[in-house]
Formats: C-alpha cells, structure tokens, sequence
C-alpha cells in the first residue's frame, strides 16, 4: 500500500504554498542567498541542495555527539566550529533550494514537503548539538527540556499552517535561531568549554543554562503567536475548521502521543534509561516526532485528515510495554533496537512519499530533467537580473519547488 491515497494526490497538485515572514535578519541575508545560487549550475536540482546541506548538518552535528555521548565531556574546540560551520552551510542551501527552483523552471508541490522534512530533521540534531557543546548533559533536566521544546515548537508552527493554510515567521524566529545557535557554537571555540560552567550571578545558573532559558522566552513568544491564530482566528476551512475541514484542535493528540511517553518512560523507567543514554533517548523520540511532524504537513498539504496513530509509535509502546512488565528485557538494549527501528521507519516513510509524489507529477528527485533546451539569451538574461527578481523572498525561500 502506498502512503499517499489518490485523492491525497490530486490535492497535492492544487497545492499553492502561502507564506508570511517579519523575519529580523532575512532581509539582510538575501544579498548573500541571491549571490550563492548564481553560482549553482542550471542542473542542479533544487532537493539536492537541501539534502547536501541537510548531510553537512548531521554529519557535524555527530561529530560532538562521538566526543561527548552524554553531553557530558569537553568536546574539542574545532569539533564546535565543525558544527557552527556545517549549520551555516545548511542554513545557504536551505535559503537557495527555493530560489534554484524558479530559476530552473522546477517547482513543484514536492520541494516544499522536502524541505520541511529535512527541517524536521534537522532541529533534533541542531538540539543535541548545542547540547554538547555546552555540555548540558551535566543537568540533564534542562536538556531533556531543550531539546523537547525545539521539536514542540517545530510541531506547533505546522499545526498554525494546517489550520491557517499559511506558514508563518516572526520578528525572532528560525533564522534568527540558527545564528544563535552558531553563535554559542563560536562561543566554544573562543572561550572553551568550561566558559559554560561559570555562574551567572543574577540568576545563579551555569552559562549552559543560558540558552536555553532564552529558548524558553522566545519559545512562549512563539507559542502565544502560534496558539492564538489556532484558538482565536478563525481556520481556513469551513466554519472555522483546518485547511481539511477538522477541528483545529486534533493535531494535539498525535503531539501528546510524542511528549507523555517521553516524560512517563525517563521519569517511570527503573534502569534510568533517560540518564544513562540522554543523547540516543533524545534522538529517539526527535526521530518519531519527525516522522509525526512529516504527517502533519503532508495533511496540510494535501488537505487531508490526520490520523491519530503512526508507525513509529511502535518504538515508545515497546519501551512502555517493556517497563510495564517490569523490565523483561534490558531497557537500555531496548532504546538502542527502538532508535534503529525509529530512523528506519523515518527514512523509509520520506523515501516513499517522495517516490510517490515524484512518479505522480511525472518528476525527478535529485536530477532535473529538461523539458526543452534552455536558450542562452534567457539563461545570461537570468544571470543579470537574478539577483533583484529574489531579494523580495521571505525566509519560506518559496519552498513549493
């Protein structure tokens, strides 16, 4: 069976991305977006560009995560510039996919879904990687915490979308995040690892702590944002309901089912599964979180219900079931069999989707197949006023490529 049914796909062809942004720092970055895809080849296809930035981002990202396990130990200093460089590039590539599509002439309902996916993925590596380079796995409350809150946030600003049909970005939102986020990478590399244990005297708390209570600001900001378009404006659908005539309240269950097991399994477990694995527990449940935001912005997408269950919650049931006949099986063995299954089912999921979608609308993946020869009086043409047509993208970088 596939994933997508036949009606799913028919919507998907009538599909029109919608975008709001007041980003802070996007409009200073469009020089340099504009500058970068100029350089691109013609034959580049656009999810090539998010896939490569997106490998660049793990890859780094799995550098800390092999030094410090449990975000506990000093990470080398070029391993955090590694990781501030690799999210920078990905950042680049994630701001042009969009921009190449136009100039190919490639845009298709198929770009926009893989470049949230990626996005998706990306934020549970980005948390884990902060997380090292701080070493907050010293309190391990608070990292559990960061690294929860980032996949909510992701979750909730697609929940907004499906029930809003428009994709929205604040004042201070994920560009402005991903600087952050460099920045403390930076800051590792200047100061070392222990700047982060000194204490700040006003709120007598390590500096590691420090992100992540900014996060907690910003992420009320954002969640009020988010909350209010779902609670008080009306929905896109009929008589107020989601893009797909729901009820604007139904995304919350599929979410629930992500963040009650995650506290009830670290908090329940009698083993301490959650402290003596933290980084793999985390990837975990940011895997199945993924894979459920990934449904969500397919629903959205194709105007569609949301299903409550998932096949990745199989892997949170077994370690539930597990604790719940009092350990049969090693807890910690377990996690790491749930974490292979729940990347596995993540991967597998996109790859049909993409599949599906691609032999839909008649389309390639990772190559561009020319319609007809491209002349080079359009191509020079594009080449010189390439860089003006884009400066008045917004930071969604017209993802529906």
């Amino acid at each position: 069976m596939g994933q997508l049914k036949d009606f799913q796909l028919r919507r998907l062809e009538e599909h029109k991305y919608s975008c709001a942004s007041s980003s802070l720092m996007d409009p200073m970055m469009q020089k340099w977006w504009c500058w970068l895809v100029e350089q691109c080849p013609m034959t580049l296809a656009p999810n090539l560009i998010t896939i490569s930035g997106l490998m660049v981002n793990i890859a780094t990202s799995l550098i800390l995560v092999y030094y410090s396990p449990d975000a506990k130990q000093e990470v080398p200093r070029w391993a955090c510039f590694l990781c501030a460089l690799g999210l920078f590039l990905y950042q680049s590539l994630d701001a042009i996919d969009g921009k190449q599509a136009r100039r190919t002439g490639t845009s298709s309902p198929l770009g926009e879904l893989f470049d949230h996916g990626c996005d998706s993925l990306s934020t549970v590596f980005v948390s884990l990687g902060v997380a090292c380079s701080v070493r907050l796995g010293t309190h391990p409350y608070w990292m559990f915490f960061q690294c929860m809150m980032a996949v909510t946030l992701f979750y909730c600003a697609h929940w907004q979308t499906y029930v809003s049909g428009t994709l929205r970005f604040g004042f201070i939102d994920v560009t402005e995040a991903q600087f952050g986020v460099i920045l403390i990478h930076l800051f590792s590399v200047i100061f070392g690892p222990n700047f982060w244990s000194l204490k700040i005297p006003v709120l007598f708390l390590p500096c590691k702590c420090l992100p992540t209570v900014i996060g907690i600001i910003a992420a009320a900001v954002a969640l009020f944002n988010n909350f209010k378009i779902i609670l008080v404006e009306r929905g896109a659908g009929r008589n107020g309901s989601t893009v797909a005539g729901t009820s604007v309240l139904s995304p919350v269950v599929p979410l629930l089912f992500i963040l009650v097991p995650s506290v009830l399994i670290a908090w329940k477990s009698p083993y301490d599964i959650y402290l003596q694995n933290p980084t793999i527990y985390l990837l975990t449940f940011g895997c199945v979180s993924a894979r459920v935001t990934n449904r969500l912005v397919v629903a959205h997408m194709t105007k569609s219900e949301m299903a409550y269950s998932d096949a990745s919650l199989i892997g949170p049931a077994l370690l539930f079931l597990n604790q719940y006949f009092n350990c049969p099986i090693n807890e910690n063995y377990l996690l790491y069999i749930v974490c292979i299954y729940v990347i596995y089912d993540l991967i597998k999921y996109c790859q049909k989707v993409c599949l599906e979608i691609c032999h839909h609308l008649n389309i390639s993946l990772f190559t561009i197949v020319p319609k007809r020869p491209a002349s080079s009086t359009s191509s020079a043409a594009f080449e010189k006023n390439g860089s003006s047509k884009y400066m008045t993208r917004s930071k969604a970088k017209v993802k529906s490529h």
